[in-house]
């Protein structure tokens, strides 16, 4: 408690201190230190422009956007403080340096987090937590009452196994994962926009790489916040084997998901892009994550598959060793219709079509002699099988159509031949 009072007479002696020359120094010093802040930072922030770069100098120079005029600032203010100390009190530069480091350590969480994290409802709560977080720290510390709080937490004991734990070192060990977390995450975030901008490999192992990166970024945050606050790495063998048990009693299911996952990534055997039926589900591979993988239909719903599925099921790919798709198109022309005629029309309508290959080349063939007609059918090859095939029918049907009308080549339709017999006369 003496160090409380200590601590708030001190400030308070700061606040009075603004009634006095003094204080009016300090007050100078601050206000020519945010002037030269400002015009600094003005006449660099040119030089610092997003709208030029990509990757890892977008990312720095859109931080250093953020943190230009309080870095400035900060400095600027530490410089006077330095110089007025030999002179004077500094009591109020000291509380000005706490403000203006909290209000640097902010937009620096802020920037990081919207740089790791998509924009979201859950993003804007994280930060409120974060600007709440550090200004109560901010505040904790003016008031005098964090060394207070420090030793109480210090002095709540949590036995765990044969280490006994503190809660200072919980909270210390959060914070400090929470840290390297950021910074962990940082990196491999630049890391996965290189690879992913790597064009010469395939997707899906650029894909997995990303993953993978990702989580050893995890693993390593841990690795080195729980050291840093003087736990024991052993403590995680009490978590793997809770791990385990969850595991064993129902977690099976979202760990093969997990497993498949990269297993997918890793063979190709689904590839981004993929034409696929699996599971009655017909559609393109849009995205393959974790968990699941999204196969979008060209209907233009979305299916959420487990990536067990795909293993463990049969999968059509339509385009796993080769891109090209046949369509075929049945068409019926009457039993007097010139044959060779019909067929010739009906490749000369395919190779109009700009979506229809000229190799492998369009074909027409006689499939069956039916009921009402000769049964033909077109066969074309696609490379954008993922653009759906309902407009291009559409297209050949009415062009060959439009074609048979000129040409004089008759599609039938079907006819039934009634024939009324008289009924016996009754006597």
């Amino acid at each position: 408690m003496i160090s409380d009072f200590t601590t708030l007479s001190a400030h308070w002696a700061a606040v009075q201190s603004l009634f006095r020359p003094e204080g009016l120094a300090q007050l100078l010093a601050l206000g020519i230190a945010a002037g030269a802040a400002w015009l600094a930072a003005r006449a660099l922030r040119p030089n610092l422009r997003t709208d030029q770069t990509s990757g890892i100098r977008k990312i720095g120079a859109g931080g250093a956007n953020r943190l230009l005029f309080p870095v400035l600032f900060l400095l600027g203010a530490a410089l006077a403080a330095a110089i007025m100390s030999r002179f004077q009190t500094t009591a109020l530069l000291r509380v000005a340096l706490l403000l203006i480091g909290s209000f640097v350590g902010i937009r620096l969480c802020v920037y990081l987090l919207r740089q790791l994290l998509a924009p979201s409802a859950v993003l804007k709560a994280f930060e409120r937590v974060v600007v709440f977080g550090v200004w109560l720290l901010v505040a904790l510390q003016l008031t005098g009452l964090l060394p207070e709080i420090t030793q109480a937490l210090a002095e709540v004991k949590l036995p765990l196994g044969k280490q006994e734990l503190t809660l200072l070192m919980v909270v210390s060990a959060l914070l400090s994962v929470m840290v390297t977390l950021f910074i962990t995450l940082s990196l491999s975030s630049l890391i996965e926009s290189r690879v992913m901008r790597a064009e010469s490999v395939d997707m899906s192992s650029r894909v997995f790489v990303a993953k993978i990166i990702r989580a050893l970024a995890l693993v390593l945050a841990v690795l080195i916040a729980l050291p840093l606050v003087g736990l024991d790495l052993t403590l995680l063998s009490v978590f793997g084997g809770a791990l385990g048990v969850g595991l064993g009693l129902g977690l099976q299911k979202i760990a093969s998901n997990y497993v498949s996952g990269f297993i997918i990534l890793l063979d190709h055997s689904v590839r981004l892009g993929d034409l696929i039926t699996v599971d009655n589900r017909h559609g393109v591979v849009k995205a393959i994550k974790s968990r699941y993988t999204v196969i979008g239909a060209l209907d233009g719903t979305e299916a959420i598959i487990p990536n067990d599925t795909l293993i463990t099921n049969t999968v059509v790919n339509h385009t796993y060793s080769d891109p090209l798709f046949l369509v075929k198109v049945p068409v019926t022309v009457s039993y007097d219709a010139d044959l060779d005629l019909a067929k010739r029309t009906m490749v000369d309508v395919a190779k109009a079509q700009p979506r229809v290959l000229e190799t492998p080349a369009p074909d027409a063939a006689v499939i069956a002699l039916g009921e009402v007609g000769i049964q033909l059918e077109l066969a074309v090859w696609i490379r954008d099988a993922a653009a759906g095939q309902g407009a291009l029918r559409s297209d050949l049907l009415q062009g060959i159509w439009e074609r048979f009308r000129a040409e004089g080549v008759v599609v039938p339709f079907p006819r039934r031949d009634v024939h009324l017999h008289p009924s016996p006369s009754r006597d």
